[in-house]
C-alpha cells in the first residue's frame, strides 16, 4: 500500500483560499476574489510542503534539526513560498482575471498581508513541531479525544529489533550507537507512514509500531512496512557502510488481537494498550531470534490478512509455547519471493550491500 493522497492537491488550494477569505474579512483588505486567489497560491505550497509533496528531501533534513534550527529554516522556507506564491497569484489576477490594472500592483503584497501569512505560518510550524515530537497518531488522537474513555479494539503490533546493536555499541561507543539507531528509526518513519501505521514507542534498540486491524491487514500493509524499510535501507546501503561501517539488519515479529486502548496520564499524556497482545508480540520477537527467522508472524495475523499478496510467501513453523499464554501459538516465517528482472532471466540487479540486506529477509536467514 502506497501513501497516495492525490486529493490533497485539491484540498490544499481550497484551504488556502479560505485562509485568504478570513484575512479579507478580518482586515477589510483587498477583494474577496483577490484574497481567495492569493490565499490559494500562498497556502497550498505550504500545506503540500508539510505533507511531503513539495521539497521532500529538504523537509526531511529540516525535521531532523534541533528545534531552534527547525523553526528558523521552516519560517525561511515559508517566507520564500509566501513571496513566490503571491507573485504567482498576482500574475493570475492581472493576466488571467483582469482583476488588477497592472502586473506590478498585482504582485505587491501589503505589510499586513505578509505579517498575517507569516504569523499563520509560525502557528503551523508550532503545531507540526509538536506533532512531530509526540507522533502524528498520538497528536491526532489526543486532539480528537478518541481514547479519552477506554475503547475495545483490535490492533496489529510490530516489534522491530535492530540486530547487533549491542555489539555495535561495544565497538564504537554509546554516542555512535545512539546516532546509528537514530538514523535507523528515522528511516522507519516513511515506511510506517506509507502503510498508515504509527510508531508507538522506542525501547532501546527496538521500535513498536501499531495499526488498527483494518489498516494493518488490508493488502498486508503491516508486512509491506517491514520490507519497505528493507528496501529503504538497501537503497542507501553505500551511505550506511561509509558512515557506520555496516548496513543495518533487523528482526521483526507481528501479531494481532483485542486490546483496550486508553489515554492515560495528566501532565504527560500517552495512548496505552492493555492486554496480552503486546507482550505476546514482544515474546515472538525473542522467538524469532531462537528460530533464526527474520520476520515471524502469528497465525492469528495471517488469518486476518487472508490470502497473502503474490510477492510474499509464508512457511509454517508450527506451534510454540509462549510465556504468559495458556495455549501454544502457531507461527510462520514470512519472506518475499525472489524478484526477477523484467525479462524473467534473473534477480534484479541491486547494489552489493542492498542484495545482502534484502536477501536476508528474502530467504529467511540471519
Amino acid at each position: 500500500m502506497r501513501y497516495h493522497r492525490s486529493w490533497l492537491w485539491l484540498v490544499a488550494p481550497a484551504l488556502g483560499a479560505l485562509a485568504g477569505l478570513l484575512y479579507s474579512v478580518t482586515f477589510a483588505a483587498d477583494t474577496l476574489t483577490g484574497s481567495a486567489v492569493r490565499g490559494a497560491f500562498v497556502g497550498a505550497p505550504i500545506l503540500l510542503y508539510e505533507r511531503g509533496f513539495l521539497l521532500p528531501r529538504w523537509r526531511y533534513r529540516v525535521r531532523q534539526a534541533a528545534t531552534p534550527l527547525f523553526a528558523a529554516a521552516t519560517i525561511a522556507t515559508y517566507a520564500a513560498m509566501i513571496v513566490l506564491g503571491n507573485m504567482a497569484a498576482g500574475t493570475v489576477l492581472h493576466h488571467g482575471l483582469g482583476h488588477m490594472q497592472n502586473a506590478r500592483e498585482a504582485m505587491m503584497m501589503s505589510r499586513s498581508g505578509f505579517l498575517y501569512s507569516l504569523g499563520a505560518s509560525g502557528f503551523i510550524v508550532f503545531v507540526f513541531r509538536v506533532r512531530d515530537l509526540i507522533g502524528p497518531a498520538l497528536f491526532n488522537n489526543l486532539l480528537l479525544g478518541r481514547y479519552h474513555r477506554p475503547t475495545n479494539e483490535e490492533r496489529v503490533f510490530l516489534f522491530l529489533d535492530v540486530s547487533g546493536s549491542t555489539r555495535f555499541a561495544a565497538h564504537h561507543g554509546d554516542l555512535a550507537a545512539q546516532a546509528y539507531l537514530g538514523q535507523i528509526f528515522n528511516a522507519l518513519a516513511l515506511p510506517v507512514r506509507r502503510s498508515r501505521g504509527s510508531i508507538d514507542d522506542y525501547i532501546g534498540d527496538m521500535a513498536l509500531v501499531t495499526w488498527t486491524i483494518e489498516r494493518g491487514a488490508r493488502d498486508a500493509a503491516c508486512l509491506r512496512c517491514v520490507f519497505d524499510l528493507v528496501d529503504t535501507i538497501a537503497a542507501d546501503a553505500a551511505a550506511w557502510k561509509a558512515r557506520f561501517g555496516q548496513v543495518p539488519e533487523f528482526r521483526a515479529a507481528l501479531h494481532c488481537g483485542p486490546v483496550v486502548t486508553a489515554e492515560i496520564g495528566f501532565e504527560r499524556h500517552k495512548i496505552a494498550y492493555f492486554g496480552d497482545v503486546v507482550n505476546t508480540t514482544a515474546r515472538l520477537e525473542a522467538l524469532s531470534k531462537t528460530l533464526g527467522v527474520p520476520v515471524l508472524v502469528s497465525a492469528d495475523l495471517l488469518s486476518c490478512i487472508g490470502t497473502l499478496p503474490d510477492e510474499f510467501m509464508a512457511e509454517d513453523l508450527g506451534s510454540h509455547a509462549i510465556r504468559g499464554r495458556n495455549e501454544a501459538l502457531q507461527v510462520s516465517g514470512v519472506r518475499r519471493r525472489e524478484r526477477t528482472s523484467p525479462s524473467g532471466k534473473g534477480a534484479l540487479d541491486l547494489p552489493q550491500h542492498g542484495r545482502q540486506v534484502w536477501g536476508r529477509l528474502q530467504v529467511g536467514r540471519v
